[in-house]
């Protein structure tokens, strides 16, 4: 077999991700003749067709799919040997951040602090959905991804998951809500109008399940995917919002908003997920560090620097 054209897998790839030949071809600003041309040489070179064609779409083969493994290894190695001796002699180290868009600001603000302030120190923070930040994390494009939804992973996976915090979830309301809370959680849940994260959410399916187990049809005045929109809508008082503390740390120090009550049994998690990497951005140790990742204490002690004890 004649040694591999990495042009020719380059754009295999491009065509397994856009699943048409018109579409690979846009994206890579060339003729869609071209690609097919270079596919089929590749086909000859590994002595296997890796697409079949199932309308106007192009399907991975059994052969195609192992193909593309090997092809995103390939072409994960060569990005992380670019962005490792690319910062080889600079002067001022950068970490890349990737967060969930809905993930708590205070939350991010915490996990910088070791790095806030010093000179010389870049940081670069990315938002987007969870799908786009775990690309850009494929692509070294970003150091640590900051989410509370932990990825599908398998033995395959490339994923490393550390959960670095979790926190408490509560009622939090202005204080017009102080009176119906007094009479207690249950009557809170079953008479006040709650603002709640979105259904899937893990953080509501937590509540919905203790909402079935308490028997209450709950009062919806709003759901949002944001947190900070979860702490706007109770700002205004357009109910009592299901959230942790942390979102609302400001409010509740200056009295514009409440901790109502504790909901018993219902945490968010916080994850840093990240990959395995020959050469590991050595900044990620000094938010990552072993105490802070693995101890069984972490979360309190992250939750207590992030409310400034």
């Amino acid at each position: 077999m004649a040694s591999l054209n990495l042009h020719h897998l380059r754009l295999f790839r491009a065509v397994a991700r856009e699943g048409t030949l018109t579409s690979a071809a846009k994206a890579l600003n060339i003729s869609q003749s071209a690609v097919s041309t270079q596919i089929k040489a590749l086909e000859a070179d590994l002595g296997h067709d890796l697409f079949e064609r199932r309308g106007r779409n192009l399907v991975l083969t059994e052969a195609g799919r192992i193909a593309l493994d090997y092809a995103e290894q390939i072409f994960r190695a060569s990005e992380q040997l670019t962005a490792t001796f690319r910062a080889v002699g600079g002067q001022r180290k950068v970490l890349r951040i990737g967060a969930l868009a809905t993930l708590s600001r205070n939350f991010q603000m915490g996990f910088l602090a070791p790095l806030i302030g010093r000179d010389d120190v870049e940081v670069v923070l990315r938002s987007g959905t969870q799908s786009s930040l775990l690309r850009a994390l494929d692509a070294l494009r970003i150091d640590v991804l900051l989410t509370n939804q932990v990825p599908a992973r398998d033995a395959a996976s490339p994923y490393l998951v550390r959960r670095i915090a979790e926190q408490s979830v509560s009622l939090v309301g202005t204080r017009a809500r102080l009176a119906l809370a007094a009479q207690g959680l249950p009557m809170l849940l079953a008479h006040a109008p709650l603002i709640l994260p979105t259904p899937e959410t893990a953080l509501r399916a937590g509540f919905d399940a203790m909402l079935e187990r308490m028997g209450i049809v709950p009062r919806i005045a709003a759901e949002a995917d944001d947190m900070a929109m979860l702490r706007l809508l109770a700002r205004a008082d357009a109910g009592v919002a299901v959230i942790p503390p942390i979102v609302v740390r400001d409010e509740l120090a200056s009295g514009t908003l409440y901790e109502l009550m504790q909901l018993p049994g219902i945490t968010e998690e916080f994850h840093a997920v990240t990959i395995a990497r020959t050469f590991p951005n050595p900044l990620l140790r000094e938010v990552l560090d072993p105490e802070r990742g693995a101890a069984p204490d972490a979360a309190a002690g992250l939750a207590a620097a992030f409310r400034g004890q």
